[in-house]
């Protein structure tokens, strides 16, 4: 593919997620949830990556790639980490790292919520909570006017449909139980009759907690366009690439229908929708298919499949009608070759995608180094760089230069 593939201003960047990456998160949510007795996480996150501390050179490593973008999220439980009580360290970290991005080229693209929120709002029942939207829109509004007239994206929140496509996995029961029982464990271990938090849902919570973040998109979205009017906001939605053989169409519909298609056709009224895909998941009249036997398999369990980046993207357009930011794409595995080879293919059909008309403004890569894969723990490797868990070093993989080399060839 030529650079004319892609239009002028396409951002190409890496994205990241605070509490994945920073360590010691100790005000929020999902740092409590970790930390009960059961609980469903692998392992504390801990340091993580102690990005917090090695921003300014990780931000060096994302420059040094020649990419022009950087996705990362603004921690709400360390902005906000008392309620109404909001911290001057935080806000001026994460202004740094605005101005750092600037500094070095980089379009900062901002998150604002990335699954974490604060304990003291988890402690309300998070979502649940009649003033939860008033809450969060205050925390963006408290951001926005500290650093939003250097943004230049915001997206309010990172996959909330992920809580219904993780049922379509059909997990254990004994998994499911665990949910329950770290949720338990947390309103006993805080005192409070309903802890709840984003990335750990009870099933019959589902429907609330949508309602939830639906009101608090709006409010946020309103919050950010009082401060800047011409921002561009929007939400990003996990999305596999569901296709059908004969016979499978009817519960591959079924799946788009339950766990994506209210999330893009509330998109339909944002500025764009944010597309996090890493699979294809092939349905058949008895279910999902299993891989062809010798198909390389990533840490899903899933068939590695380029293409589909191409089809999430277009199934996103047809369904919002507003355009597409490739807000995370990338693949679970500890072979690099693997990471290395699947790079190119996918940015070739999304090259073909927008020839076909999809508007997509820019493509950002998950992740940046391996980081805490939240109820995984440290299990999981998505990095173009690793990352030595006692020296904290970052290396980077082969996956780096070839992510590169494909950047430079595309960049308008």
């Amino acid at each position: 593919m030529t650079t004319s593939s892609f239009p002028a201003g396409f951002l190409w960047g890496v994205a990241t997620a605070g509490h994945q990456n920073e360590g010691n998160n100790t005000t929020s949510d999902t740092w409590f949830l970790e930390n009960v007795s059961p609980t469903i996480f692998r392992e504390p996150s801990g340091a993580a990556a102690n990005g917090w501390e090695l921003w300014e050179s990780d931000l060096d490593l994302v420059a040094g790639m020649g990419l022009t973008a950087y996705r990362f999220s603004v921690e709400w439980a360390r902005i906000e980490p008392t309620e109404g009580e909001f911290s001057e360290e935080a806000l001026a970290h994460y202004e740094a790292i605005v101005d750092g991005c600037l500094a070095r080229g980089l379009a900062p693209v901002i998150t604002f919520s990335h699954f974490t929120s604060p304990h003291w709002f988890a402690k309300l029942g998070a979502w649940l909570d009649p003033a939860s939207a008033y809450l969060f829109a205050r925390f963006c509004g408290i951001v926005m006017d500290r650093f939003g007239d250097r943004i230049a994206l915001a997206v309010t929140f990172n996959e909330p449909d992920l809580p219904e496509m993780l049922s379509w996995l059909h997990l254990p029961d004994f998994v499911v139980a665990l949910e329950r029982q770290t949720i338990e464990a947390a309103s006993l271990a805080a005192g409070v009759e309903r802890y709840r938090a984003g990335n750990v849902m009870l099933r019959e919570d589902f429907p609330a907690m949508r309602a939830g973040m639906t009101a608090a998109h709006i409010a946020a979205k309103a919050a950010i366009k009082a401060s800047r009017p011409d921002l561009k906001v929007g939400l990003s939605v996990a999305m596999c690439d569901d296709v059908a053989i004969e016979g499978g169409e009817a519960l591959r519909d079924r799946k788009r229908a339950e766990v994506y298609d209210y999330w893009l056709q509330l998109a339909s009224d944002d500025d764009f929708v944010g597309v996090q895909n890493y699979e294809r998941l092939v349905y058949g009249p008895e279910g999902q298919v299993a891989p062809t036997e010798g198909a390389a398999i990533n840490g899903m369990g899933t068939a590695i499949e380029p293409d589909s980046l191409r089809g999430a993207v277009e199934y996103a357009y047809a369904v919002s009608g507003v355009p597409i930011v490739v807000t995370e794409h990338g693949i679970s595995t500890p072979d690099d070759r693997l990471r290395a080879d699947f790079i190119e293919p996918s940015l070739d059909g999304l090259a073909r995608a927008i020839a076909d008309g999809v508007p997509v403004l820019g493509y950002f890569h998950w992740t940046l180094m391996d980081n805490f894969e939240w109820i995984f723990g440290y299990s999981s490797q998505l990095g173009l760089f690793s990352v030595d868990r006692t020296t904290f070093e970052r290396t980077a993989k082969p996956s780096v230069a070839v992510y590169t080399a494909a950047v430079k060839a595309r960049r308008a």
